[in-house]
């Protein structure tokens, strides 16, 4: 059986810890990366960008996915962006290991990496390593996608309860790609996922442990949450505005894209998508959009409080804000 390699917990080649930003959607993290790397610029230093977003691999989500602007990729470097096809799958195992690599390359060349995001599965994924659990089997998984869209995701929820009942008491019916993988590791393993995740205390990362020595971890977590919730209604009027359906029908002509692939089940596009389906009217659409990006920042923040030890600061207050860059700025000092 080919079981996906356990990845072991980075170490950085430098003492200089490795400096994460992090926080719920719509939090600023870009605007304090920015912030810090223009004042890397100004005393000589050079910063480079490490995506940990699970929506900014993929070319062409960039309205719907606020990928930094051109002129923001422009003036810094980023990476893990723009570095898929839609129809391709990227995995926290294959982040893990690239933002590995990428962390040795950008000091091997005498420059900074930081790691900015908030997809949480790449955090525990790069931070505390995961388990040794199967790698895909495009055979089997095949054949559970025909049967999913034979007689519908929740009939395989049912399934899955039947041989795997405390992962189908966590997962939601309609959770495809989820629902899918508990159900291909069983048919791979013999073994239920829970089982093999009780093994592998690390696979949980929600269990509060200590951020490694190798990572600063800056969490910006919003007080008034809405504050929050307004300024995401706002983003999410301006990016209709700046012809987010378009971008949406234009993935729509790629053959090879549907509804139930990654990139497309990202909060905005599986509205959009619906949307321009006929499955839902436009206002369906907003409410149901904002309700997702709600609920995603709602569970974003979760993962984050459980997390001991990391340096909170609240984007909406000025002198926090302030605070957040100033302690950026100090683990630069370091190097």
């Amino acid at each position: 059986m080919q079981t996906e390699p356990y990845i072991q917990a980075m170490h950085a080649p430098e003492t200089m810890p490795i400096l994460c930003i992090v926080g719920p959607t719509g939090a600023g993290k870009t605007h304090l990366a920015m912030s810090l790397a223009e004042h890397a610029k100004s005393i000589g230093l050079t910063l480079e960008l490490i995506s940990m977003d699970s929506a900014l691999v993929y070319r062409g989500l960039d309205i719907g996915s606020a990928k930094p602007t051109k002129a923001e990729q422009a003036a810094v470097v980023h990476h893990l962006i723009d570095i898929l096809e839609p129809a391709e799958v990227y995995s926290a195992a294959r982040f893990a290991k690239d933002a590995k690599r990428l962390c040795e390359e950008i000091r091997n060349r005498g420059n900074i990496p930081v790691v900015v995001g908030g997809t949480m599965l790449y955090w525990r994924a790069w931070a505390h390593g995961l388990s040794a659990l199967p790698t895909a089997n495009p055979e089997i998984r095949s054949r559970l996608d025909e049967e999913g869209k034979a007689i519908g995701w929740p009939a395989m929820h049912a399934k899955l309860a039947q041989v795997d009942p405390e992962t189908a008491a966590r997962l939601k019916p309609n959770d495809s790609q989820r629902v899918q993988r508990a159900l291909e590791v069983f048919e791979i393993t013999g073994k239920p996922m829970s089982a093999l995740l009780a093994d592998s205390p690390s696979e949980d990362g929600r269990e509060g442990s200590a951020i490694p020595a190798w990572i600063h971890l800056v969490s910006l977590e919003p007080s008034d949450r809405k504050r929050l919730h307004q300024n995401l209604e706002k983003r999410f009027d301006e990016m209709l505005l700046a012809g987010f359906l378009d971008e949406v029908r234009v993935l729509r002509t790629n053959s090879a894209l549907h509804a139930d692939l990654p990139a497309i089940r990202s909060v905005g596009y599986r509205q959009a998508w619906e949307f321009l389906n006929g499955e839902i009217d436009a206002e369906q659409m907003r409410y149901k959009a904002l309700a997702a990006t709600r609920q995603l920042g709602k569970r974003q923040l979760t993962w984050l409080r459980a997390i001991a030890g990391r340096k909170t600061f609240d984007p909406f207050d000025p002198e926090e804000f302030k605070a957040a860059l100033e302690y950026c700025k100090s683990q630069l000092s370091q190097k």
